[in-house]
């Protein structure tokens, strides 16, 4: 089969892969000159299927009032006149309810342990590098209200068999050494063993390199203008290259797939949420992280990628505006500074930031639309490193007439 996919970011990438590894005939679109140079470029390093959470729960609001009013906060919100903004947030407050969150988180964590297998079977057939390591991540608590609270999360990792442990300032210590410095400043974490770092934008261009070897075909600088359907099914793409035809397509676009779907008449609630990174070259090594570590204060984390530290972070409600802020960048190197004092040199660190494609829900859409040749796999948010191999290989099932290994309950357009 002929299958258009549109998008190189990581989720593209992985999909056009498995795609191909399935036997079909695979097309990639997109207007960078390279795979992953968008959202997958700069984003905080984590393969973390044990802290994959809605950000949508109990609490939250109130949360959020508060964070606002906190020099480094982890929320900013820009507010326009934007109606789709406000429709997000109001479908988001919808689902902050325990038993949504619960319900959601649930979905998030099968998706993305399914995910992780993947990814470690591809790393085991491949050989694939990206400054991976394989050492957990610490979810660090300044406070025993942050400890006590985490009970909830505990509860679902069980229900879901995630191995994890809760630690100590003792324990954190054992696993995250250059925490000596700032014994003070916690009370413990939450440690997910099973979890994984490293750098998506080179695991991102190495798979697209493994992809062309299976036979993909990479079309880049081309730009997508419109997708023509008719009579329930995709007749073509509209691009700066001209009108691109094939038997199936998938929109992988992340926070830009709702433009396209629009001028079909599909809705999806798919809102973009701008992240922050610094990547901060190591001068420290016994005084830099060994794996993850989320600062659950500021929701910052802070990933070591080979000689570099990438701190990523904050969630800015501001359409599809790509300024850098420098309030946003004191934010994420105050959390660094303060965990890892001397571990990087702040003044050569590169400032990014991205849009991360956020559901209401936090759970991707992905797999059939109602045009029956149109497949989605988008509006993955914070955790599309984390589930791009298992969401590529599902769509990849799906495409190919077969049973996903895992269900999808809760992943499709029908939740919608």
């Amino acid at each position: 089969m002929k299958i258009l996919v549109l998008g190189s970011g990581v989720i593209g990438t992985a999909s056009a892969y498995y795609l191909a590894k399935a036997g079909h005939e695979v097309t990639v679109v997109d207007r960078q000159p390279a795979a992953g140079m968008e959202t997958s470029y700069g984003n905080a390093g984590e393969v973390s299927p044990g802290y994959a959470a809605p950000w949508a729960g109990p609490g939250i609001p109130m949360k959020a009032v508060k964070w606002l009013l906190m020099r480094h906060s982890p929320l900013a919100i820009r507010p326009s006149l934007d109606p789709k903004m406000w429709s997000w947030v109001l479908r988001m407050l919808r689902n902050c309810t325990s038993g949504r969150y619960e319900i959601n988180k649930g979905r998030m964590v099968r998706l993305a342990e399914y995910s992780r297998d993947c990814l470690i079977e591809l790393r085991a057939d491949t050989g694939i590098h990206y400054d991976e390591r394989s050492q957990g991540t610490l979810q660090l608590f300044r406070n025993q209200k942050q400890l006590d609270a985490s009970a909830a999360d505990i509860a679902v990792l069980k229900r879901y068999n995630v191995p994890y442990e809760v630690l100590d300032p003792s324990g954190c210590l054992k696993v995250e050494p250059a925490l000596v410095h700032v014994r003070q400043k916690f009370v413990g974490a939450l440690r997910l063993p099973g979890d994984e770092t490293g750098d998506c934008f080179k695991f991102t261009q190495r798979l697209a390199e493994m992809a062309e070897e299976l036979g993909v075909k990479f079309r880049y600088g081309v730009s997508i203008d419109r997708l023509d359907a008719e009579s329930g099914k995709l007749t073509g793409v509209q691009t700066s290259a001209g009108e691109m035809k094939a038997d199936a397509y998938v929109l992988a676009l992340g926070s830009y797939s709702p433009h396209l779907l629009r001028g079909i008449d599909l809705r999806v609630p798919i809102y973009p949420i701008k992240g922050y990174s610094i990547t901060v070259p190591i001068t420290d090594a016994t005084r830099a992280p060994e794996s993850t570590i989320m600062d659950e204060t500021f929701k910052v984390a802070i990933t070591r990628l080979g000689d570099r530290i990438r701190v990523g972070g904050t969630a800015e409600i501001a359409g599809y505006d790509l300024r850098l802020h420098a309030r946003r960048r004191e934010t994420l190197v105050h959390s660094v500074t303060d965990l890892f004092p001397n571990s990087g040199d702040i003044a050569k660190s590169e400032f990014w930031c991205g849009l991360r494609p956020m559901t209401p829900d936090g759970t991707p859409v992905l797999g059939k639309t109602p045009y029956t040749n149109l497949f989605l796999n988008s509006g993955h948010g914070t955790l599309g490193w984390t589930m791009a191999c298992g969401s590529g290989r599902v769509l990849a099932d799906i495409i190919s007439g077969k049973e996903p290994e895992i269900g999808l309950d809760g992943l499709s357009m029908a939740r919608y």
